[in-house]
């Protein structure tokens, strides 16, 4: 995205999506040839499908093995078709090493890892790397931290002193840590307003509880990490005993040898010995955790249990009863839950496969009305692979496509690379590949109904609803014992589900005072355009006007908003601008507790604006969304106060009750300076925001970030 020079260019792709979120807020028929050909044609092809033919063996390379005098494992996958080598690094390593609070330090110190060296900045090794085409990366997951290159076999050379230099000299810049940390609290927002995303991340905690696997990043815990503790991570982990590196493509051992001793032999040391982990909780009788997500038309399920072990060899008869139940579009959940209920848009079952005991789970996403009788049809057929043995068509049919799909998961170098890193990292036998689709052909149906009975317990398991508790509380009841949380984890009460009604807002005067400030719009950092915002009130009127310009996306708005002087109540509302090649406008007005007008929205894609003709009914207290960003600063902000707000939006033509949520007070630094602000998240909308507004009185509009999205407005004078 950003060009020479430093100048921020985007893509024809990019530009839509910016006018989205901103203008957002803001037959023939031919009988007789049919007759004449329908005999023909219908005659030519069989009825029924052909019988397999006979498995043929798989032709996967031998491994070749090394190792070297620091401790570092070599593992080549010799293959000369193409001119390609990639190389992947695994160290144990991963997020069971970081400290209690500091949950996600893993994953920060990856992303970091190749944004600066001693010798080259970020943009440095980005364009070594893709000049020649390769990729270079590093990830972390809950057991292992992995950094990895593909290049052309002439490229090695390259590519492997990339890889040294930012594993040995990796500098962890600090503005590097600070955009790191913007994009994983951003993440995290987001999150909060994904119910899929809720559903894994409480449906881990339940089942691991204090386990590593049940632990994941918060707010606080990436606050919290500091560039010492980065640093201190990569030098204490990130060492070669006990690292196993895979090699695959183009090359032959000798070339390998050599190239990773010039390249990573004077990498040394060793991890500490790992420490104990917390064993996940004991199974116990069937309970529910509900998420209480207020206003949710939809509901997420998650069913699990812990399963297997890496490897146990009740692997194979599972695999297949999986696809069986959940594992594709032909599974048994998503023939009942979609195609014969129609309740969903898909359901799925899923084996989890890790170093420690992995799990089973089975999910969907269901309408709230049918939320009970999607729990139970789903736990249903949980048990009825348990008891029921599987018909001879659907054993045939699951293991011809996985016998049958596995040689397109190993066609590149990279997916070679990433096999064997699996197999030898879970501690599997070195024939696991080359036998893999044998001992998945010879699996039988009393080995899918063996494996099932002991990988599937619906009696004993986790059950994570994501839903509008007000809605379906009383109604899960009848299917097991349920306990409530919202969506950052605090405990509800029943009573605590009735929706909080969004009456008229008691605004602290003192925080509303004349006032122009201006704002730098940027994307991923890089100035972009700006926002003006001028409040003007006195003892017979109060005026908002807000102008936005942003030239590149060719965007420009201006939004003028009149309230009442004693209530701060809307009168009306103009806005004018364009997007999306298209004109915006809208005109309201609020008076007897109704709102008349019209508004003209662009429609990126779209042949032209949409239209909406407003005359609608409010309940007392409602203001229009345009107004809600000034008169902000004058809620009355605590923390952990939830404020319930409503607020007309025209583009819809809908009250939508906006919730702000005080979620902590902290440092902010924007170009005007560092203030002691509320954090205020706001939800309810069409895209949810953070708000940062200053403590001081007259508080002051900080900053203002769009959850998910690299866009953020910074307070300049």
């Amino acid at each position: 995205m950003t060009g020479e020079h430093g100048r921020v260019r985007f893509s024809a792709g990019e530009r839509t999506w910016f006018r989205e979120v901103v203008c957002a807020r803001l037959c023939w028929c031919v009988p007789v040839l049919t007759a004449v050909l329908s005999g023909p044609l219908v005659a030519q092809y069989p009825t029924s499908p052909p019988p397999p033919a006979p498995l043929q063996p798989m032709q996967f390379p031998p491994f070749r093995e090394a190792r070297f005098g620091n401790g570092l494992e070599l593992v080549l996958v010799e293959n000369h078709e193409l001119p390609i080598v990639s190389v992947a690094l695994a160290m144990p390593a991963g997020a069971r090493h970081e400290p209690p609070g500091r949950e996600g330090l893993a994953g920060v110190v990856a992303e970091l890892l190749t944004k600066g060296t001693k010798t080259r900045t970020a943009d440095q090794i980005a364009a070594e790397i893709e000049g020649v085409g390769g990729s270079l990366g590093a990830g972390a997951g809950d057991d292992f931290f992995s950094v990895s290159v593909t290049v052309l076999t002439d490229h090695l050379d390259l590519g492997l002193s990339l890889m040294s230099d930012v594993l040995l000299n990796a500098t962890f810049p600090e503005d590097e840590v600070e955009l790191a940390r913007k994009r994983v609290l951003s993440s995290l927002q987001l999150e909060k307003s994904d119910p899929g995303a809720l559903a894994g991340k409480f449906f881990a905690q339940a089942l691991y509880g204090d386990h590593p696997y049940g632990r994941s990043a918060s707010d606080s815990s990436i606050r919290a990490l500091t560039r010492g503790e980065i640093q201190q991570f990569a030098a204490t982990w990130l060492k070669p005993r006990g690292a196993l590196l895979v090699v695959a493509g183009d090359l032959s051992l000798n070339d390998a040898r050599r190239h990773i001793e010039r390249y990573l032999g004077g990498w040394t040391g060793a991890g500490p010995a790992a420490g104990a982990v917390t064993s996940p909780p004991a199974a116990g009788t069937t309970r529910i955790l509900l998420v209480h997500r207020p206003g949710s038309a939809q509901s997420n399920i998650a069913v699990g249990n812990l399963a297997l072990t890496a490897t146990d060899p009740l692997h194979y008869p599972a695999t297949v009863a999986n696809k069986i139940l959940g594992g594709g579009a032909d599974s048994r959940l998503f023939a009942i839950l979609r195609e014969q209920k129609s309740w969903t848009y898909g359901a799925s079952s899923g084996l989890s496969r890790r170093r420690d005991t992995g799990h089973f789970s089975a999910g969907t996403e269901v309408r709230t009305a049918v939320t009970d009788s999607a729990l139970t049809e789903l736990l249903s057929q949980l048990r009825r692979m348990r008891t029921e043995p599987v018909a001879d068509s659907e054993l045939v049919a699951a293991k011809g496509y996985l016998v049958g799909s596995f040689p397109l998961s190993i066609e590149t170098p990279q997916q070679v690379a990433g096999q064997v890193s699996t197999v030898k990292l879970l501690g599997l036998p070195d024939d696991y590949l080359r036998t893999y689709r044998n001992r998945l052909a010879a699996v039988t149906a009393a080995d899918v109904m063996g494996a099932s009975r002991r990988v599937i317990r619906p009696d004993s398991a986790v059950i994570v609803v994501v839903g509008d508790g007000t809605a379906i509380y009383q109604k899960l009841t009848a299917t097991a014992p349920v306990r409530i949380v919202d969506t950052d984890g605090k405990p509800l009460a029943p009573e605590d589900l009735a929706p909080k009604t969004a009456g008229p807002v008691a605004f602290d005067r003192a925080q509303l005072v004349s006032r122009r400030d201006s704002f730098q719009v940027s994307v991923q950092g890089n100035p972009f355009g700006y926002m003006t915002a001028d409040l003007a009130v006195s003892a017979d009127s109060a005026v908002y006007t807000e102008e936005t310009v942003i030239a590149a996306a060719g965007f420009r708005q201006r939004t003028v908003v009149r309230l009442d002087p004693a209530t701060f109540a809307t009168r009306t509302v103009d806005q004018t601008g364009g997007g999306a090649g298209q004109a915006l406008e809208i005109h309201l007005v609020y008076q007897g507790g109704r709102v008349k007008g019209r508004a003209q929205i662009p429609v990126p894609g779209a042949a032209g604006p949409k239209v909406t003709n407003v005359d609608t009914a409010l309940a007392q207290g409602t203001m229009d969304i345009n107004a809600f960003q000034p008169l902000a600063v004058a809620l009355p902000l605590a923390e952990g106060a939830s404020l319930p707000v409503a607020a007309f939006e025209a583009s819809e033509n809908v009250t939508r009750t906006l919730t702000a949520k005080v979620s902590g007070t902290e440092d902010v630094s924007v170009p005007a300076g560092t203030y002691s602000a509320f954090r205020v998240e706001v939800t309810g909308g069409s895209q949810p925001f953070v708000f940062y507004v200053s403590r001081e009185t007259p508080r002051r509009l900080l900053k203002l970030e769009v959850v998910g999205q690299p866009l953020v407005f910074e307070l300049v004078k």
